[in-house]
């Protein structure tokens, strides 16, 4: 079973990537998970993804950073 986690789907192209990547390895199970995104993202991964968990899906979308009370960057130290 692969879990993968982004902070927010945009596009979700970054995360539609990556859930290919791991189907060619032929996981049991494959979830991808954000806690916020656009309902456009979510659509598209689920041609992917055995399970898809986006609980918030907030329309008009904008940005994944609108979403959050801090969004910064994460340092290399972190």
């Amino acid at each position: 079973v692969v879990v993968l986690v982004d902070d927010g789907l945009s596009t979700g192209a970054t995360m539609l990537a990556a859930a290919r990547a791991v189907r060619a390895e032929r996981p049991a199970w494959l979830v991808a998970a954000a806690p916020v995104g656009s309902w456009q993202a979510a659509a598209l991964l689920r041609d992917v993804a055995d399970e898809v968990v986006v609980p918030a899906t907030p329309e008009p979308f904008g940005a994944v950073g609108l979403w959050y009370r801090r969004f910064e960057p994460t340092t290399d130290e972190e």
